[in-house]
């Protein structure tokens, strides 16, 4: 296991089983924030170059090239899409293949979390995201994690990571912004203020 800081770089060795090393990551995220709620509610839509769609229950409609999902602020994209619908003609479950396929979504403070990997599959009924080789999902201003497979609930801000064989998952956790930080480079300094009674020294005349 391997977590990575902006500021600090730490390494921790477990010996587990050789064939999965998980981490669970839901502590290290502080402030942690949940997708938006009303993106479940929204109709989704969706583009492709090839369609072989079914509107009936308990069907598998099939998207191929360049293909787009949009559910609220929800976007899935990739090279190929299985939509699985239930028995009540609802859109339960969607995986997505490409290089890579992606999925997005902005949580209730508007912040992104962006998602890639080989092979997504999303579960939307209860929201959640399993993200399977090459996997990373990052979450703006709170960091990143990579594995052999990433599970994201949407519902907690869980992500659970796994890495196979004598992998290991990665993660960066970025530390809060501090009040007083120091400016960004290329940022001008503000002009220095004056002592008490003391008036600022006057700009020279220019030559004519």
């Amino acid at each position: 296991m391997k977590a990575t800081a902006r500021f600090r770089r730490a390494k921790t060795s477990l010996k587990l089983a050789p064939s999965l090393l998980a981490l669970s990551l839901l502590m290290l995220l502080p402030g942690l924030a949940l997708a938006k709620k009303s993106d479940r509610d929204q109709p989704m839509s969706y583009d492709a170059k090839y369609t072989e769609a079914f509107n009936a229950p308990n069907t598998v409609s099939t998207l191929k090239g360049s293909v787009r999902a949009v559910q609220g602020t929800m976007v899935l994209t990739g090279d190929l899409a299985k939509l699985y619908m239930d028995g009540d003609q609802q859109l339960a479950r969607i995986v997505v293949t490409g290089n890579p396929a992606h999925i997005q979504q902005l949580d209730e403070n508007n912040n992104l979390m962006q998602g890639d990997a080989q092979t997504l599959d999303y579960d939307n009924i209860n929201g959640i995201a399993v993200l399977t080789t090459n996997a990373v999902v990052r979450q703006q201003g709170r960091g990143e994690f990579h594995g052999d497979k990433l599970t994201y609930d949407t519902n907690t801000s869980l992500i659970t990571g796994e890495a196979g064989g004598d992998g290991l998952v990665h993660g960066i956790i970025l530390p809060k912004p501090k009040p007083g930080a120091p400016a960004p480079a290329g940022t001008p300094p503000k002009p220095a203020t004056p002592p008490a009674g003391q008036q600022p020294a006057p700009k020279p005349a220019e030559g004519h």
